[in-house]
């Protein structure tokens, strides 16, 4: 009897806590579309921000967030299929994985703060360089977890036909282990690029911002989640309603990018 009592408590309890969850995450949604779309016209993607739109910004963005990718991906990729196909469940590789562990929990603002001591400082400057490099940081220990979990589903067997062909070590790895998690690793992926674009911290300590549009990566470089920290602070409510739209088009970008990953998904299944 205690044991049903106490299985209905806790299901009691997990189902008012995921009311609560959804009803701040609709709240907060709700919030943001109202807010949002009511700012939201065709001038923001034409102009910048200096003329009160958004398209230097929007560049500026994915241009570091696509720069952190081609670094990001090979690394983690690499160091994923390391740990999966080459290291023997070694001593290196569980520290490795704790490392990556703890460096997917880090605060954002830590590895801005790091990269600024590294990149950003020395130069007396910031630069879109920088914040491009905080956020592969930042994409790195994600791919890494990604690629290692996906490569550990393979069946053993695949590897043993691969072998039993003549294959070798690299060959099998890239033609046939990885072929056969590619759609798990695309889908982190993008998650991954979805968590990295909608970042801020990092950037308030590397890229900073640029009210222009610009594609020179030695200077400062043109934010968008940088811009709605910085709008959002200002006292006319013109800058407060530019900020919310630019927040709102964020979360859209960044909604969209999760159902890709989340169609991916669900097709292979």
């Amino acid at each position: 009897m205690n044991r049903l009592i106490l299985n209905k408590l806790i299901m009691i309890l997990s189902t008012v806590s995921a009311i609560v969850g959804i009803a701040f995450l609709f709240w907060i949604l709700t919030t943001l579309t109202i807010k949002g779309i009511n700012s939201v016209h065709f001038a923001l993607f034409t102009h910048d921000l200096v003329e009160g739109g958004i398209r230097n910004l929007l560049v500026g963005q994915f241009t570091m967030a696509l720069i952190a990718t081609v670094v990001g991906v090979p690394l983690g990729m690499m160091a994923g299929i390391y740990l999966r196909e080459y290291s023997n469940d070694s001593t290196l590789a569980s520290i490795m994985r704790n490392l990556s562990d703890v460096m997917m929990s880090a605060p954002s603002i830590v590895i801005g703060v790091f990269v600024y001591a590294i990149m950003v400082s020395p130069v007396n400057h910031y630069n879109g360089w920088a914040g491009s490099v905080s956020l592969a940081i930042m994409m790195i220990p994600i791919v890494i977890s990604t690629t290692d979990n996906m490569l550990s589903l393979v069946p053993k067997e695949l590897r043993e036909a691969g072998m039993a062909l003549g294959g070798s070590k690299h060959i099998i790895i890239l033609q046939i282990v990885v072929k056969a998690a590619k759609v798990g690793i695309t889908t982190g992926i993008l998650l991954a690029f979805a968590r990295i674009i909608g970042e801020t911290a990092p950037l308030l300590f590397t890229s900073a911002n640029n009210a222009y549009f610009t594609m020179d990566m030695n200077g400062q470089f043109p934010s968008l989640t940088v811009s709605i920290f910085n709008l959002a602070n200002y006292p006319d409510s013109e800058s407060r309603d530019l900020a919310w739209a630019a927040s709102f088009i964020l979360t859209m970008i960044v909604l969209f990018i999760n159902l890709i990953g989340r169609y991916i998904t669900r097709e292979k299944g």
